[in-house]
């Protein structure tokens, strides 16, 4: 029997506040992860700077790092935290989302995806057997499951086969990672798996899907297939929906989300664990987060705008640049100013996490919500 990983630390309503045990360290949450799809974080950010930000878990794409430079390559290179030269936890997604976000370059079968590369076009398959190998060549801390992700329009009867054939693929995942996690060669014997809720949005085959996949006595849950369409009331409500069929002891993953807002809303519904591109792809545009809202530094106001991003803010950029000199850099097409941006977005992104675990360990997380949406809706 696997010893406890996951330590509920408090409640308020159905937000939690736990921490999980890995053997890449502790993860207290709520956390929001933060993106570096091929093993490095788009905008020039190393990993130097990410422990500087108080980044707590990085997140990594197995298709993307199967496809190039090659999982076989990491894993002879020590594995993907030694390749990149980061020590806290990875958590790696499946590959999962390419079968949704890839749907002109494959075909799924029982077996698994074909695929044919986006970058040289050569044919790829993977189904959850070799989405876990891949995941255990990596070394990461976390593994997600192989799933397919239906599109949130999908009609009923195609997204109902989808997520049954989701579940047969979880149990092979499951299988798979045991075998693996008891070779003596294996990299990272203590690989976590967490599963992943499917169903577009329909709250009844997602109920029943939640059910199912608890049964299988996961490390985590995921809810996948959501931020792809739908509205923001779609999706929460089908958060209040799924979260009380998963484990309460379990931690509870809501995939590519989202916004400050959504996190916040997250966070409430018991979502325990976030990753998006946004705070990135954003600031590579010049788009900052601050507490009074977004702000696009491309804006002729802030020609002469001695102010950092945002006052009071411990960041990088705002400790020592002006958003004059930002906009400079952004207009000039500097990859400075990208990376000052992103810097600022990933740290706004981690401290709202750490007052978000405060305010729940205090107990005034309902009023730190209210608060803070209030602020960010002044720009």
């Amino acid at each position: 029997m696997k010893q406890v990983r996951y330590r509920l630390l408090k409640q308020e309503g159905r937000a939690k506040r736990g921490e999980l045990h890995t053997v890449h360290g502790v993860i207290q949450t709520p956390v929001f992860m933060n993106v570096g799809t091929v093993a490095a974080i788009k905008g020039a950010v190393s990993t130097q700077d990410l422990e500087g930000i108080g980044t707590q878990v990085e997140l990594s794409n197995t298709y993307h790092l199967h496809v190039r430079p090659g999982d076989l390559l990491i894993r002879q290179m020590g594995g993907l935290h030694k390749f990149m030269s980061w020590n806290r936890p990875i958590l790696t997604d499946s590959g999962g989302f390419q079968v949704f976000s890839l749907a002109g370059l494959r075909k799924i079968k029982e077996e698994g995806v074909y695929f044919q590369s986006h970058i040289d076009g050569r044919k790829i398959f993977m189904g959850p057997e070799e989405s876990i190998r891949i995941q255990s060549n990596l070394g990461s801390t976390i593994a997600m499951a192989f799933d397919e992700c239906p599109s949130s329009r999908a009609d009923r009867a195609y997204v109902q086969a989808s997520v049954e054939r989701t579940t047969r693929w979880l149990v092979r995942c499951k299988q798979e990672m045991e075998r693996l996690n008891g070779l003596e060669d294996t990299l990272n014997r203590e690989q976590l798996l967490f599963g992943i809720n499917q169903g577009a949005v329909f709250a009844d085959i997602r109920r029943e899907h939640a059910r199912q996949i608890a049964e299988l006595s996961l490390d985590g849950y995921a809810i996948g297939g959501l931020a792809v369409g739908e509205t923001h009331e779609e999706m929460y409500h089908i958060l209040e929906e799924t979260i009380p069929c998963l484990p309460l002891e379990k931690p509870t993953y809501l995939m590519g989300v989202g916004t400050p807002a959504n996190i916040l809303e997250g966070v409430e519904r018991g979502v325990d664990f976030f990753d998006c591109v946004y705070p990135s792809r954003n600031g590579r545009h010049g788009h900052v987060y601050t507490n009074e809202g977004k702000r696009n530094l491309f804006n002729a106001r802030y020609e002469t705008d001695d102010r950092p991003i945002e006052e009071g803010c411990g960041c990088p950029a705002c400790m020592r640049y002006s958003r004059a000199y930002i906009r400079h850099l952004l207009k000039a097409k500097e990859m400075l100013g990208m990376r000052l941006c992103v810097l600022h977005n990933l740290y706004f992104y981690n401290t709202m996490m750490t007052e978000i675990r405060e305010a729940l360990d205090e107990g005034r997380f309902s009023a730190y919500k209210k608060k803070k949406l209030e602020g960010m809706e002044q720009a």
